[in-house]
């Protein structure tokens, strides 16, 4: 899957904490769900160290 980030959604990332390969992971295999204006957001738990 080709997933391009808006200049926007990459600014943000630094501010969230997340990396582009993280966020793009997400894209391809996370969940999807329909949020508003008929868009689709996407979610994914991710493992960090011993965290979860």
């Amino acid at each position: 899957m080709n997933v391009k980030l808006h200049p926007h959604a990459q600014a943000r990332l630094t501010e969230r904490g997340a990396t582009e390969e993280e966020v793009i992971a997400t894209v391809e295999s996370g969940t999807n769900f329909t949020v508003q204006f008929d868009r689709t957001g996407f979610k994914n738990i991710l493992k960090i160290g011993n965290l979860r």
